[in-house]
């Protein structure tokens, strides 16, 4: 796998799309060491493509996509984020708290990091910047809080491993909570101790009237939590209905409730959804199409054993996964590590003990903690595209919010209850 691992980088050294360098490596590997069968590993290759963006489950991502293109296009991201300041700004690192916060309660609508980044640090990076923040700490902080947005339902990463791994898409949605609450009160807890160190001034604390004011401007962005987690919590509703309630939501909400979004607006809101939408989706097909040709060499078989060992423990396994998917989501979009990967650690979780939904949460937030981590996470070059900022600012307060994140890593291995109790609570 040598030549297919420096075409692989070659590739991405001269600007190819991933998509684009994963599957041509493939193809250039075939052309070369397996000639013979070239012809025919490329159809059984699309017929798996077509078969990983044909699962019944995926329907519910781009209705998620879209429910986030609206209310990104409106105001309610905005009056969420005034919603929390009223109650907390006031507080020492009260700022720094409400952008954690927004990223949280906002990842109950995208369900994506990127989107968290863009919506939520858009509108926060400049109070931040302005009550005396440094910028290094306003970038690593909203690229990192925007992590929490992948554990919130509806999260893609959760789709996307349910997917692939045949697990409850419903009970990985009620496990991403109590860990994604967790990693707040953790970000909340350090930003308090940064505010007072560093002395940041205290905002002037809002009065009863326009907290309630701010309440009732905000409460109805509420409503998503309510339909997607509620919804699948009380059976009412499946991953793909709570998704097309959401997005009929998000369409009353702005265009009725806050007549914030245009008919233009709206199409554009839907234009956007294909684009990102198709990315997804590409990226899944590819990540199957690798996962097939990896199991067809039969590389886990060879590389997992001696990895593992005969016997392998509860806490070897977690341990070994949580590094793998951490380091593999550093280099590579967290959706096709998920997808090529998960299947093939699977068996060897199964047979250790370890619970799906459990690993499901782990390997859901190495993917997050990934994609803000360099040399390569995708939320890095999201927030320089979005900030106009060089590199080494976006990464520079990155290690504190690194540490927090590991550190919750190995409370779920060691305390795997925070992860399963919602589950646990559904079932019974």
């Amino acid at each position: 796998m040598k030549l297919f691992g420096i075409s692989l980088a070659g590739m991405l050294l001269f600007g190819f799309p991933f998509m684009v360098t994963l599957l041509g490596s493939l193809i250039l590997y075939l052309l070369i060491y397996m000639p013979d069968m070239t012809e025919s590993m490329i159809i059984a290759m699309v017929q798996q493509i077509i078969s990983g963006v044909s699962q019944p489950a995926l329907v519910c991502v781009p209705m998620f996509i879209l429910s986030a293109s609206i209310i990104s296009s409106g105001e309610s991201a905005e009056r969420l984020i005034r919603m929390l300041k009223v109650f907390v700004g006031h507080l020492p690192g009260g700022l720094a708290i409400t952008t954690s916060s927004g990223c949280t309660l906002f990842g109950a609508v995208s369900g994506s990091t990127q989107a968290t980044v863009a919506a939520v640090g858009g509108t926060m990076r400049p109070m931040l910047l302005e009550a005396g923040y440094k910028s290094s700490f306003t970038l690593g902080l909203i690229i990192n809080a925007s992590d929490i947005a992948f554990l919130i339902p509806p999260s893609i990463g959760f789709i996307v491993y349910g997917v692939a791994t045949n697990t409850s898409i419903g009970m990985l949605f009620l496990a991403g909570v109590l860990p994604g609450i967790m990693i707040l009160v953790m970000f909340s807890v350090y930003c308090y101790i940064y505010s007072k160190i560093k002395k940041i001034p205290l905002l002037p604390k809002a009065s009863w009237s326009e907290r309630c004011r701010a309440i009732r401007d905000g409460f109805p962005v509420m409503g998503f939590p309510i339909i997607i987690v509620g919804g699948i919590y009380a059976g009412i509703l499946s991953p793909n209905e709570a998704a097309a309630v959401a997005v009929l939501y998000a369409i009353i909400l702005e265009t009725i409730v806050y007549r914030s979004l245009t008919r233009s607006g709206l199409i554009n809101a839907f234009l956007q959804t294909g684009v990102i939408t198709g990315v997804v989706f590409i990226l899944v097909g590819t990540g199957q199409a690798f996962s097939f040709l990896i199991g067809f060499l039969q590389i886990p078989s060879t590389l997992l054993p001696p990895l593992f060992g005969s016997e392998p423990s509860m806490f070897r396994v977690m341990s070994i996964v949580v590094v793998v998917y951490f380091v593999a989501c550093m280099f590579v979009d967290p959706i096709v590590a998920i997808f090529i990967l998960s299947p093939v650690f699977q068996p060897y979780v199964v047979g250790s003990g370890v619970d799906p939904i459990l690993l499901g949460t782990l390997v859901t937030l190495q993917a997050a903690i990934g994609s803000a981590t360099p040399p390569f996470g995708c939320d890095i070059f999201t927030a320089q595209l979005i900030f106009r900022r060089p590199y080494l600012e976006v990464i520079g307060h990155a290690l504190p919010f690194l540490l927090i994140l590991m550190l919750a890593t190995i409370l779920l291995i060691v305390f795997p209850n925070i992860a399963l109790f919602l589950p646990k609570l559904a079932m019974s």
